[in-house]
């Protein structure tokens, strides 16, 4: 009886053995199916989102080129006031364009790829929410103009060093840019530089090194003083410091004998540098809203525009004879 009961204990074991196989034979079954079954669905998801990728590209192009514009022979692309935070890749395809000009379209950085288009001679993406210049710009050797005034960027990377043909960089109200790499006194043909309304307290030593520069606007930062290498600038014509702190001018500057322009208005101005009349080129200067010392007031004139010059070139001469005055009557 002992026996029979062990045998069958024995049989009931290996039917359970073989159930469970069986179980688990089905189990894995199933799980490869459902495994092959999302393999399927992922593989299927992904050719849609690859052909959506696709369609958009298409689309995102076809907008692109109907944006494209021809003007002097130039070939240019042009958008304003319309939305593309960021660039399609499929722009790549339009890389014979020689200008961008994409004004307030809340672009939120310049693609990667800009270094591949080696036609580009203007780059103009002004009013954004650009908050950095990729390295990649140094590529554009045929570059002239960069204008990415009125954005978000902080810093100014070394590469655009590379960009041998810039004549024209605006970084305007930028706000928080507070100095240059010195290897921007590369730029050895850059005429025109706009850095008004950031945080530079000095001009950058890179600034002071450019041998061809002629315009220079670093009005709204907070400048306190000009260094005295500032006559390093000798092909300068016009200089813009207005709204700045500049407590004193250095007499250096009076060897800038090209200067034709330069406008000091809303600094903090205490003299003017008696050397200052031997800057024969100057032909406008203005002074207003500083707490200069001497009170100076110039004879009364018939011409009608004189009010627009009460602090300019005539108002300077008068200064300065009134300051020689003053000095000479201390020694007397």
């Amino acid at each position: 009886m002992q026996l029979v009961t062990l045998w069958q204990c024995g049989e009931i074991m290996t039917e359970n053995a073989v159930h469970t196989g069986a179980v688990n034979a089905v189990k894995e079954v199933w799980e490869k199916r459902i495994q092959k079954q999302n393999e399927d669905l992922k593989l299927q998801k992904d050719f849609q989102q690859k052909l959506v990728r696709i369609w958009e590209e298409r689309v995102s192009l076809t907008k692109l080129r109907e944006k494209v514009t021809v003007e002097d022979g130039r070939i240019i692309l042009k958008i304003e006031k319309e939305e593309w935070k960021t660039l399609p890749s499929s722009l790549l395809k339009l890389n014979q364009l020689q200008e961008w000009q994409l004004h307030r379209i809340g672009l939120l950085k310049i693609p990667e790829f800009i270094g591949r288009f080696q036609n580009l001679i203007v780059l103009d993406l002004s009013r954004n929410t650009i908050s950095e210049i990729p390295r990649g710009i140094g590529l554009l050797t045929r570059l002239q103009e960069l204008i990415l005034s009125y954005n978000k960027i902080k810093t100014v990377p070394k590469e655009l060093s590379n960009c041998a043909s810039l004549e024209k960089l605006e970084l305007a109200v930028n706000r928080d840019i507070c100095d240059l790499p010195q290897e921007l006194s590369k730029l050895l043909n850059l005429l025109h530089l706009d850095l008004s309304m950031n945080q530079f307290s000095t001009i950058p030593p890179a600034v002071l090194n450019m041998p061809a520069l002629e315009w220079l606007d670093m009005g709204s930062n907070r400048l306190k003083q000009l260094p005295d290498t500032i006559e390093r600038m000798q092909r300068l014509h016009t200089l813009w410091l207005q709204r700045n702190e500049i407590t004193c001018l250095p007499e250096t500057i009076s060897n800038m004998k090209n200067l034709g322009t330069l406008v000091l208005s809303n600094n903090q101005l205490q003299d003017i540098p008696v050397s200052m009349e031997e800057m024969t080129n100057l032909r406008f200067v203005n002074f207003r809203d500083n707490p200069l010392k001497l009170e100076v007031t110039l004879p009364p004139s018939e011409n009608i525009d004189e009010e627009q010059e009460l602090f300019g070139l005539q108002f300077m001469h008068a200064y300065i004879q009134e300051s020689r005055r003053r000095a000479g009557m201390r020694f007397v």
